[in-house]
């Protein structure tokens, strides 16, 4: 997922919006408003439409919520974690490293789940004590449509917090199931590479079930408890096959942290890159730098050794090809006080991080504040290919 779209920030938390949420949102809204029509055929279409849309907006504020849970802890025994996205799936917790400790895996794991669990239960209960019916699970249909506007929504999400909470515990990595059953294994073998390759399998393979469940639904079979349907078999279809790539993309991640763990960014980065003056004209740096050479960006010097930016090739994207002559690398120029820099004695993981946090494809690397070299991409791929490759 892309990192979307920010709207907030909550507890020193970035909080975004993917473009796929907007899909979704619109899903929910559409089925709620035709479901309300049913079950309400007395309300005014403008009460369905806007409730349905209403249900949908509170849903997503409950996934926050259950996202929070995990980020807050994570956050409480040292893990940063820089956003929680929204997206057409649910929401992801952007967490910038593994847990330290199998405790703090299990921890923050259960309680997201434990979260949608509790707001769901006392959703249900506060619908059942206060609106005056007993019980929905002999004829949920009438009961429903003996419910006003306001409980018939929180009937809605209390269900559907519950159903969220239950499924988020099935076993399979990423889900917070998964990483429940990761905390486990790695506390048994005391390997979080190993715990995490076992987790994954599973992982795969709950994805794998659903997705042959999904295909079969659409093709009419009736599963117990998941129905049948075209609708909702390529949902589940879909749920799985995000699910699988998740499994596979967390296992390669902590693949790539152990391998660069305690390797210093000295050993991989590029020393004495090319650089230019801040002065140059666009178009200089097009035609003398950029056309010359196979690197993307440049750090921008002055007086020597003193970073003042950088400067990329989107950078000159950005500009206009009549402007080229007129416009300087430090009119383009990042800042240096908006790059993220790293040091010769960095440790490479903690690099990467760094890396994937601010989606960037390279990293100046400075001593005592004096540009030393350069940390790209394309250097710890590299790395990672030769390693991996000596290990198997």
């Amino acid at each position: 997922m892309s990192r979307g779209f920010k709207i907030g920030q909550l507890f020193g938390i970035d909080i975004r919006i993917d473009w796929s949420w907007l899909i979704i949102f619109l899903l929910v809204t559409w089925n709620l408003g035709l479901g309300f029509g049913q079950l309400h055929p007395n309300w005014t279409v403008a009460t369905r439409w806007g409730l349905g849309a209403v249900a949908a907006l509170l849903f997503f504020g409950s996934v926050l919520a259950h996202e929070l849970a995990h980020s807050l802890v994570s956050k409480a025994r040292g893990t940063p974690v820089s956003s929680i996205t929204l997206h057409l799936f649910g929401g992801v917790s952007n967490i910038q490293s593994e847990p330290n400790s199998p405790s703090s895996e299990f921890v923050m794991a259960i309680l997201g789940p434990a979260t949608s669990l509790v707001i769901g239960g006392v959703l249900l209960w506060g619908t059942l004590l206060f609106s005056g019916v007993q019980s929905v699970a002999g004829e949920p249909a009438e009961a429903l449509s003996q419910m006003g506007p306001i409980f018939t929504i929180l009937l809605w999400l209390g269900t559907v917090n519950i159903t969220v909470g239950l499924f988020n515990l099935v076993p399979g990595f990423p889900l917070d199931g998964g990483r429940i059953l990761r905390s486990i294994l790695w506390a048994i073998t005391d390997n979080l590479r190993k715990a995490t390759q076992w987790a994954s399998w599973a992982g795969q393979a709950v994805a794998w079930s659903m997705i042959f469940a999904g295909i079969a639904m659409a093709f009419g079979v009736q599963i117990p408890l998941l129905g049948g349907g075209v609708g909702s078999g390529v949902w589940l279809a879909l749920i799985g096959w995000f699910l699988q790539n998740a499994s596979q993309q967390s296992y390669r991640r902590v693949v790539m942290e152990d391998v660069l763990q305690g390797i210093p960014v000295s050993r991989m980065m590029r020393e004495n890159p090319p650089t230019v003056p801040p002065g140059c004209n666009v178009s200089d740096l097009v035609h003398t730098h950029i056309m010359g050479s196979d690197d993307q960006s440049f750090p921008v010097v002055e007086n020597g050794e003193q970073i003042i930016g950088l400067v990329a090739l989107e950078d000159v994207r950005n500009t206009p090809r009549d402007e080229w002559e007129t416009t300087t690398v430090r009119d383009i120029m990042t800042p240096s006080e908006e790059l993220v820099c790293v040091t010769p004695e960095t440790d490479a993981s903690e690099a990467l991080s760094k890396l994937m946090q601010r989606d960037v494809r390279q990293l100046p690397v400075l001593s005592n504040r004096k540009l030393t070299g350069l940390l790209r991409r394309r250097d710890i791929v590299k790395w990672l290919q030769l390693e991996t490759d000596i290990e198997a």
